[in-house]
């Protein structure tokens, strides 16, 4: 996903883009699904940054990712 906002100490916020079939009208909508992750000290991602993250145990009351790697700054 995106990083859509890092004002959080230690957490970004990672906006994932999917598509939702609906049936009535043969089609696929665009949805969008925003997700607290935990930003680790060695990886440090930024606004813009397109991340991969992966589920853990819950670190917060919102925060149960943590971003694994940047894939593009």
């Amino acid at each position: 996903g995106k990083v859509v906002s890092d004002r959080m100490m230690g957490t970004v916020v990672v906006e994932r883009d999917y598509l939702h079939y609906v049936g009535k009208y043969n089609r696929y909508e665009k949805r969008s699904s925003r997700i607290h992750a935990h930003n680790p000290p060695c990886i440090q991602a930024k606004n813009g940054d397109t991340v991969k993250i992966a589920e853990c145990r819950p670190l917060s009351k919102t925060t149960t990712f943590v971003v694994v790697e940047v894939q593009q700054s």
